[in-house]
């Protein structure tokens, strides 16, 4: 006997039908100019040598270069059968990284598309890759939900590192970048993790030190993306439904703590305009002052939760559930007219410029009758 799959054949609560309601309706909006794909998305990286396109993590398993200007995807990487959740490029840009459900790294020629080495070690989903080069050599590093973060050297596929310290999953990965240009190699590493910790690791250490520096502690819950911006100091994204600044040179110390409704996802720094723009599970993208901590613009466009965002230039893009990709101008104009547009939105077009009740011919008839009487 067949089975239906669709939602309207399933007892659904109220709140439920109107929700559904809701992002039906929404759904159809263009804001962001939406690029459309088929299933959700759960990570964007831009392309290393190309402003103009980036590549998305899909919950169907694939992975897309996409061109902005047209929303062509170019280029489609294949080989799990597993939602991917995390994406990077090696050092020279050449290979693609993709973490996955299915407790592996997968990795493609970026050119050719061809699949290269496939990285096992993890116990549970693979949610963030990261790669740096330490004299010479290049490495791949995973964090799962097993809350191990693995080291490999590319080249050779080769396990080299198991680091721990985390009590609950991996979330997120990030290199020290001021530690990126150290004569001595020795690299730092971020991780973020459902404990709430962000803990600190030397990969130039061998396997007998590998004990993470003091956890911080600046999150109640879990911390979903870690962000350095150019001071160097470091952004964060949490589910206690905060974005927060940790100051260097303060010790890690939070100086700014943007609040929001839902969980953050993700958090970017316009170094240029000089605006922190943050993702959340509430479909919103918000834009803040990054001197004073105030709200200046909420971006309106997405139907369900966003995932990542990308700043290529004065233009921010983002990826969310919704399975689409979408594009705000940040350019100072653009974001004054967004701003007053929010504050007086155009006129519904119909009410505005009312289709007429008479035709021209019956205009000119009643004219008549009016002049004859």
């Amino acid at each position: 006997m067949a089975v239906s799959s669709h939602r309207d054949d399933f007892f659904q609560t109220t709140n439920a039908l109107d929700e559904q309601k809701r992002k039906d309706a929404k759904s159809s909006n263009t804001n962001g100019s939406p690029i459309r794909l088929q299933s959700k998305i759960l990570a964007v990286q831009p392309d290393p040598f190309d402003l103009g396109a980036v590549y998305v993590a899909q919950s169907g398993g694939t992975v897309r270069k996409i061109v902005l200007a047209t929303g062509e995807t170019v280029s489609i990487f294949k080989g799990p059968t597993a939602p991917v959740t995390s994406l990077c490029f090696s050092p020279n840009g050449k290979i693609l990284f993709a973490g996955s459900w299915d407790k592996t790294v997968w990795s493609w020629d970026v050119t050719s598309t061809q699949r290269k080495l496939r990285y096992e070690g993890h116990n549970d989903f693979v949610r963030a890759v990261v790669t740096t080069r330490i004299k010479g050599r290049d490495l791949l590093v995973s964090g799962g939900a097993d809350a191990q973060i693995l080291v490999f050297d590319i080249a050779s596929g080769e396990p080299l590192q198991l680091l721990k310290g985390h009590a609950k999953g991996i979330q997120d990965l990030s290199i020290d970048p001021l530690t990126l240009d150290n004569d001595s190699g020795d690299q730092v590493l971020f991780s973020a993790g459902s404990d709430r910790e962000i803990r600190q690791f030397d990969l130039s250490k061998g396997s007998q030190d590998l004990t993470g520096m003091e956890a911080l502690l600046a999150h109640e819950t879990n911390v979903y993306k870690l962000y350095f911006d150019q001071d160097g100091d470091l952004w964060t994204a949490s589910a206690d439904k905060t974005t927060k600044c940790l100051v260097r040179e303060d010790g890690w110390k939070a100086n700014l703590t943007l609040t929001h409704p839902d969980y953050v996802k993700d958090v970017v720094v316009d170094e240029r305009g000089g605006w922190v723009i943050t993702a959340c599970r509430d479909e919103e993208i918000r834009v803040w002052n990054r001197s004073t901590g105030q709200l200046y613009h909420t971006f309106t466009g997405h139907f369900e939760e966003v995932t990542g965002l990308v700043l290529l230039g004065t233009t921010l893009v983002s990826v969310g559930i919704d399975a689409t990709v979408r594009q705000w101008s940040l350019k100072p104009d653009d974001l004054r007219n967004a701003v007053a547009e929010a504050k007086n939105p155009p006129t519904d077009e119909h009410s505005a410029n009312p289709e007429p009740m008479l035709t021209e011919e019956e205009e000119r008839e009643l004219a008549e009758l009016l002049e004859e009487d």
